[in-house]
């Protein structure tokens, strides 16, 4: 199975959690400590615009307060944030996004598996953050987590000196893939609101 099969396999999930968040429980707290629900949804939805065009290897630039609340009280979030998810699964799921160099949002060019692999991990690691925080239990396919440990490992160090990951979290080397990868990224696998 290639990269680009694996996005609408990690985004499913992800959907059935949005689906399944009560607007009661939009200022939980999330493992992602900067975030309440609210805030994640809606750097979820902020920047969801340039990570799609990064697979369309078009330069579309995030918002300049990309850090802000969109507000979600006309109560169509969920399906603004999944129809979004749907075009970033569209846009990953062709097997040329994954290819050559691309720009996220800045005129900087990476390397599309790079970004491939931050699109996989946003929709995992931030699908677990909004469920954990709203009581829910999502599973990803093995594929998915397996390729998105080997990517975390390769830029975590650097995810963490860029502040997009907070410190490693240690998990016994025997834990699961997920457990793994939300140690990487800075998150407590055990954490609970």
């Amino acid at each position: 199975m290639h990269e680009h099969s694996l996005m609408v396999l990690a985004a499913a999930p992800t959907v059935a959690v949005v689906r399944g968040i009560g607007a009661d429980q939009l200022g939980a707290s999330t493992p992602c400590s900067d975030y309440a629900v609210q805030r994640l949804i809606s750097h979820l939805l902020l920047w969801g615009p340039s990570l799609e065009g990064a697979a369309r290897k078009k330069l579309v630039a995030p918002p300049a307060d990309s850090d802000q609340d969109v507000d979600l009280t006309d109560g169509d979030w969920r399906g603004k944030l999944e129809a979004q998810t749907n075009n970033l699964v569209t846009a990953w799921s062709e097997p040329d996004a994954w290819e050559g160099t691309t720009r996220m949002g800045g005129p900087m060019e990476l390397p599309a598996p790079m970004i491939g692999g931050m699109v996989l991990g946003e929709l995992v690691v931030h699908g677990w953050d909004l469920a954990r925080a709203t009581g829910q239990q999502p599973t990803w396919d093995d594929e998915v987590l397996t390729l998105l440990y080997q990517e975390v490992a390769k830029t975590a160090e650097q995810g963490r000196d860029m502040g997009v990951y907070g410190e490693r979290v240690q998990v016994p080397d025997t834990a699961s893939v997920l457990d793994r990868i939300l140690g990487l990224t800075g998150r407590n696998p055990n954490w609970t609101p």
